[in-house]
């Protein structure tokens, strides 16, 4: 069975923002809101990196944990959603997940958050239901790694992208990039 994960590229992202516009646009992300953002880690300093950080969709999320209304579940492919109907917004997602997935339209309180929104792998747009009430679910097909000029997002069964990195890795080891090698 397919158990579908992100594994971000350090070497390879440059942070041209291509996989923030594709999120926004594809899932109609408001102002304010990002289901990912590239973060610059020793900005300006030797060993710089820009990450892509987006939810992880943790194989034991303590998201899930943490949430008193058991609003955040995971499907059996992996992927880890938000049911927005029982999300009363307190917060306790966001101080349990290591990445900072988990995103509030307003700040405040307890409860005055707003509900809680993250990276759906692409299967619900930020507004989970149609005009009719019927929840939008669509196939897992995340368009921040589809648009990624880089390919520096791998997105796919976990086992398939683990490979492709670790050849990635051995042809870095093979040019002598990987510094201590």
């Amino acid at each position: 069975m397919t158990t579908y994960k992100f594994l971000p590229d350090v070497d390879r992202c440059i942070k041209c923002g291509g996989c923030e516009v594709a999120c926004k646009q594809t899932n109609h992300v408001p102002y304010g809101m990002r289901r990912i953002r590239v973060v610059t880690v020793n900005e300006g300093k030797p060993g710089e990196m820009n990450v892509p950080m987006t939810c992880m969709h943790c194989g034991d999320a303590p998201c899930i944990k943490a949430c008193p209304r058991e609003a955040i579940s995971k499907r059996e492919d992996g992927i880890v959603l938000v049911d927005k109907d029982k999300c009363i917004g307190c917060g306790y997602c966001a101080y349990a997940c290591p990445f900072g997935a988990p995103q509030f339209e307003k700040t405040g309180v307890f409860s005055s958050k707003g509900k809680m929104d993250k990276c759906t792998y692409c299967v619900e747009p930020y507004h989970q239901k149609d005009e009719h009430g019927k929840r939008i679910t669509r196939e897992p097909n995340p368009r921040c790694a589809a648009f990624c000029a880089t390919k520096a997002l791998l997105a796919g069964d976990a086992e398939e992208i683990s490979a492709i990195y670790r050849q990635r890795a051995a042809m870095r080891l093979q040019r002598g990039e990987i510094p201590g090698a």
